[in-house]
């Protein structure tokens, strides 16, 4: 009697078909980082994710490769792999680089011969977001801002250049996803929004670039409220005011011992969560 065939979240209509199944894992443990599903400190696991997702070992590895390259899991030799921390200095590094790209894409698009069809989207998006804010729906109010950003980019003559702005900005939304809706307003968004789209309209680029780079810093003026609710996510030690950790001599400097593995087991983002 054969064996059973053993059971892939990359089968299906949802899985891959002839992908790479590297970049479907790697897609689906960003995503969980990004998302909270598997929080700052959680214990990785090369074994449980490959067992979970129904792959081999290996393309699991290059993920979790992929991800310790951009600063999304710390790994430990002879140790294993924990989720990163927060950290002060990802943010401002992530913050610093979206905001040279999207301040240059801006006055890009006020010079542009499409801008009234350009202010027009970014009406239609505006409008949008406050239909959405008003019945609370954060998941598609986050969609409508990115695509309000995108239309930017792409009547600036440079659509191709979101992909870089996406990898540029990966730890700002992860603070993003901490302290929105839950600790910024969308009124607020709306607003800054708003302020772009006139002045874009007014093809005032000097006021085009100031709004933006209003819009772009919010970030620094509500991660204090997130270091305070969630000290626990961030890495120890100045200049978070996270609480005291357990740790362990490593060498001349000392770090965090990891927190406990996750209970729940690893699941892939649900769809549309993508």
């Amino acid at each position: 009697m054969a064996e059973p065939t053993r059971t892939s979240l990359f089968s299906g209509p949802d899985g891959l078909q002839g992908g790479s199944v590297a970049a479907r894992a790697f897609a689906i443990l960003r995503d969980q980082i990004l998302t909270f599903r598997l929080k700052p400190f959680d214990l990785v696991s090369e074994k449980a994710i490959s067992d979970v997702l129904g792959i081999s070992r290996t393309p699991v590895r290059e993920a979790m490769a992929r991800l310790a390259g951009l600063g999304l899991i710390d790994i430990y030799p002879q140790r294993g792999s924990v989720v990163a921390p927060l950290r002060i200095a990802d943010l401002e590094k992530s913050q610093f680089l979206r905001e040279s790209l999207e301040v240059g894409l801006v006055v890009r698009a006020v010079e542009s011969s499409d801008r009234h069809e350009l202010v027009r989207r970014l009406n239609d998006e505006v409008a949008l977001q406050e239909t959405l804010a008003s019945i609370s729906d954060d998941r598609r109010f986050y969609a409508s801002d990115e695509l309000f950003h995108q239309h930017i980019a792409t009547f600036a003559g440079l659509p191709g250049i979101w992909a870089d702005i996406s990898a540029a900005k990966l730890h700002m939304d992860r603070f993003r996803f901490l302290t929105f809706p839950r600790v910024d307003s969308m009124s607020v968004v709306i607003g800054q929004h708003r302020a772009i789209v006139e002045a874009i309209e007014k093809a005032d680029a000097p006021a085009a670039e100031q709004a933006m780079r209003r819009h772009l810093r919010r970030i620094f003026e509500v991660v204090g409220v997130v270091q305070q609710r969630h000290p626990e996510y961030f890495e120890p030690g100045p200049p978070s005011p996270a609480r005291p950790r357990r740790t362990e001599r490593a060498g001349p400097a000392t770090r965090a011992v990891p927190a406990e593995p996750v209970a729940e087991p690893l699941l892939p983002a649900a769809p549309g969560e993508t």
